[in-house]
This record gives C-alpha cells, structure tokens and sequence, in this order.
C-alpha cells in the first residue's frame, strides 16, 4: 500500500461528465526518469501496472510525455502526464506552475514558502488524473505509490487538488482550497492514442 496521501477530492470534468481528480508532483530532477523504472518500482510493491502495447524501447526513453496506467482491468487508467519546462507543453507547465506560486505566495507560512520553491524550482510536472466515480481504494493506493516514486526520486512535493501540499510522509502542510475560476489542470493535454510517449 502506498503512503496514505489522501486522493478525495473532484476538480474538472471530462468529455463524458466524469468528475476528474488532479495530483501532481512538482519535481526539481532534471529529467523525468525513464518509464521502466516506475514500473518497476510498482511492481516491487506488489502492484501490477497495465500498461499498453507500446515499443519496449519507449519504456527505456526519458522524454516520455504521457501515458496510461491501469491498476485493475475493469477499471478506467489512471493517465499520467510529464509536462517539462521546454518543449511541448511548455505553456502548460509555465501555466501551472505561475498559478501555483501564486496561491502560495498568499500565505505567510514557512510550510507554503518551502512549497512555493518546489514549484518555482521545478523542472518537470508529474500530473496524475484520475476518474472520480470509476476509481476504488485499490486505485487510490496505486496512485500513492506513482506519486510516491516521482516524490522520492525526483527531488518533488505532492500537490492534490482542492486539497494542497503534502511533505513526504503525505501531510498536509499547506491547505489550499482551489478556486473554480483558476484552471491550472493539464485537461488541455489530450491524451495520444497510444498512450505512450
């Protein structure tokens, strides 16, 4: 089981009317490590990742941009996005990480000042969506523990939507309550077909 980072709460809605669920991992690693290594991490928890069909040699590459992770196989994926601070979807990481740094600058805390130079810092946005009314605990827990190996091996902090910032042994520390008018969720990101990078 993952660490009991909460994963409760509803931001945006997709196509179909789903209420979706945001969680991102600011990240200050250079690059996002390759995507065989979080399957492998998952799979060293006793998690069996569904991964697509995809070119074993895209598992090796570092320069993944997204892909879906199913935990169960009744179950939608979990979609996983890196978005970088070059290349495609520069905007959408630059869009994120203003707004976040934005919301924390309001606090006066040195828990969201801490928070505040993850995100400035950041080099890479790990941002995981999930489908509020398909996902279980199960799915919760494989979520933890995605969120938990980018935290872990990429020098990040967590982020939830509509919840805040946890520190590594998944505490809030600071509380943000999101705004519905600010937009800062990659649901401009369409997943590719293939799910691969």
């Amino acid at each position: 089981m993952g660490k009991e980072i909460p994963v409760f709460s509803v931001t945006k809605t997709d196509e179909a009317g789903d209420k979706l669920i945001y969680c991102r991992v600011f990240c200050q690693r250079e690059e996002p490590p390759p995507l065989r290594l979080l399957l492998d991490f998952l799979k060293s928890k006793n998690q069996v990742p569904l991964v697509p069909k995809m070119d074993p040699e895209a598992l090796e590459d570092w320069s993944w941009v997204q892909i879906a992770l199913g935990y169960h196989r009744d179950r939608k994926p979990i979609q996983i996005f890196c978005v970088r601070n070059q290349g495609t979807y520069q905007d959408v990481f630059e869009q994120e990480q203003t707004g976040f740094s934005k919301q924390l600058s309001a606090f006066g805390e040195q828990e969201a000042e801490i928070a505040r130079e993850f995100v400035v810092r950041a080099k890479f946005i790990l941002t995981a969506r999930l489908s509020k009314k398909d996902i279980t605990d199960e799915g919760y827990d494989f979520n933890g523990w995605i969120l938990e190996f980018f935290q872990d091996n990429c020098t990040g902090i967590v982020q939830i939507d509509e919840q805040g910032f946890f520190s590594p042994k998944g505490e809030l520390i600071v509380n943000l309550q999101s705004d519905p008018e600010e937009d800062f969720s990659v649901q401009q990101i369409k997943p590719s077909k293939d799910n691969g990078s």
